[in-house]
């Protein structure tokens, strides 16, 4: 959506009595900080990164900070003197994905105090992860796809004249242990096929999925979210003998270019639908959540007018332990949390700017909201008064 050039940043809205309670943990996309908020929306802790710029970050039940980080200089500008980006050489993998959106460099765990505890170096590492129980970590990786299943995807486009990379991007889902060592890998493009998951017409040929989001299931299903070509799916991974198998698929035209697919307790797919392309119908986002044993869509928010929320990119939702939602309107820096009403009780926008493609922007990809009696919050002490200066600064307190 549009808003204010000079809109309010920090809380601007709290309905105490019907909002959740605890710490919302977020980053602004591309910041060297991740930083927790209390429910009055002042940083309470904060970890620094000095050589690394940050895309996603959550909490582990042990306290540490688990995040995805990026290199240090930003993507190349969204234009400048008539250039854009995909008018750019991408060149070969890995200078491919600077292109791509949503580029990492690694995944880097600390602890409280900002101790690196784990340290894991993969420059084809994009956008999600995800911390297992049994200590090992899942992923998303950019590969090289042969060359004849990039000729078989359907749909994309490309400019005239346009660069393209020597082969098309696809995506793997990759798990490796505490020590850094690759545990499984499930190859998405083979799961997939081309004539089942065409990418959106308006999107360049550069990549096909563009998956951006991954969790582990209770079963073991592996519950991703593939940006390009509107589809959220379920996969088997390998067992013996049997390849990674597609379980379950649902996409065009119900959902369009969405994000976060994350399973609720009731087992449905709780989705952030972007909606950017969406057919015969201007551009709204909204968040569902979907059956997948019977397909049917739950919507559990939109705005009023529809077009009032919209985020185009990035973005998430997850439900809280008090039923309600806390949603991440990436692309405004908006965090906001919803009741079962769809009512909003609880609203942040960002007040940390960074540089995105030439211009400063507050995206945040995504956040998460920890209740009090979280286990990685135990013995610890959260306290505003200890970062006045950071918070004065952006303007978090008077």
């Amino acid at each position: 959506m549009g808003w204010p050039i000079h809109r309010p940043v920090g809380l601007t809205h709290h309905e105490p009595s019907r909002s959740s309670k605890g710490y919302t943990l977020m980053c602004g996309l591309g910041a060297q900080d991740a930083v927790l908020l209390d429910i009055q929306g002042r940083v309470v802790h904060r970890w620094h990164f000095e050589d690394r710029r940050l895309f996603n970050v959550e909490l582990l039940p042990n306290g540490n900070l688990l995040a995805m980080v990026s290199p240090l200089s930003p993507p190349p500008p969204r234009t400048g003197e008539q250039v854009t980006r995909f008018t750019l050489d991408p060149g070969a993998p890995p200078d491919t994905f600077n292109f791509l959106g949503g580029r990492g460099l690694g995944l880097r765990e600390l602890d409280w105090d900002g101790n690196l505890i784990w340290d894991y170096e993969n420059e084809a590492i994009h956008h999600d992860f995800h911390r297992c129980e049994n200590g090992s970590t899942i992923f998303l990786e950019w590969v090289a796809i042969p060359e004849e299943i990039g000729d078989a995807v359907l749909g994309g486009g490309n400019l005239p004249n346009q660069p393209m990379p020597p082969t098309m991007i696809g995506d793997d889902i990759v798990e490796v242990d505490a020590t850094g060592a690759e545990v499984s890998r499930v190859h998405l493009w083979k799961v997939l096929s081309p004539e089942d998951a065409p990418k959106c017409p308006l999107e360049h040929r550069w990549e096909w999925t563009h998956t951006n989001s991954i969790e582990q299931m209770p079963d073991g299903g592996l519950l991703f979210s593939s940006r390009d070509t509107s589809i959220v799916g379920i996969v088997d991974p390998p067992a013996g003998d049997e390849p990674a198998s597609l379980r379950w698929k649902f996409g065009w035209p119900e959902i369009s270019h969405q994000h976060h697919a994350n399973v609720l307790a009731d087992g449905r797919i709780l989705i952030y639908d972007n909606g950017m392309h969406r057919l015969q119908d201007l551009s709204y986002s909204r968040i569902v959540a979907v059956n997948p044993e019977s397909d049917q869509v739950d919507v559990i928010y939109q705005g009023v007018p529809r077009e009032q929320f919209f985020s185009a990119h990035i973005s998430g939702v997850s439900q809280l332990s008090n039923a309600n939602f806390l949603v991440t309107e990436g692309a405004a820096g908006r965090l906001f949390e919803i009741d079962g009403r769809g009512q909003v009780v609880w609203e942040w926008v960002s007040p940390f700017q960074v540089e995105q493609r030439g211009d400063l922007c507050n995206w945040v990809f995504r956040a998460w909201r920890y209740d009090p009696d979280f286990p990685g919050l135990a013995g610890r002490e959260p306290d505003p008064e200890r970062h006045l200066g950071f918070n004065r600064l952006h303007g978090l307190v008077e």
